[in-house]
This record gives structure tokens, sequence and C-alpha cells, in this order.
């Protein structure tokens, strides 16, 4: 169980540094931008992340619903 803790905190610490090099670019990209373009490349961002967000909340919920009949 420690070993598991550890795991998780240790991802969870490293992920932001890794992910964060492509905040600048989208800012300065934005920047740039008049507001159709900037809605556009907003609603881009959300069209992109609804696949993923969709697939792991599809397990999630699958995962719920299997511990929660053993349990009952």
């Amino acid at each position: 169980m420690k070993r598991l803790v550890f795991i998780v905190v240790l991802a969870l610490s490293v992920a932001p540094s890794v992910m964060g090099q492509g905040c600048s670019v989208c800012t300065k990209t934005a920047q740039g931008l008049d507001d159709k373009s900037a809605k556009g490349l907003n609603g881009g961002i959300l069209y992109l992340a609804l696949l993923p967000l969709g697939i792991m909340g599809t397990l999630t919920y699958f995962w719920w619903k299997s511990k929660g009949t053993q349990m009952s």
C-alpha cells in the first residue's frame, strides 16, 4: 500500500512539469489571435480532450459498477 501511495504521489508531482512546456506556446499563439480564432482554438482543445475524458469516464463507470456489485 505504501508503494502505491508513493507511486501516485511521484506521478502527480512530476506530471505538471512534464506537461507545462506547451502552456507558453499556446499562450503566445492565443495572444496573437482575434476573438473568432481564439474561440476556435478553445473549441479545438475541448474537442481533442473529449475522447480521452470520455474513455476514462466510461472505464471508471464500469469499474465503479463492478466494485459496487461485488460488495453487495
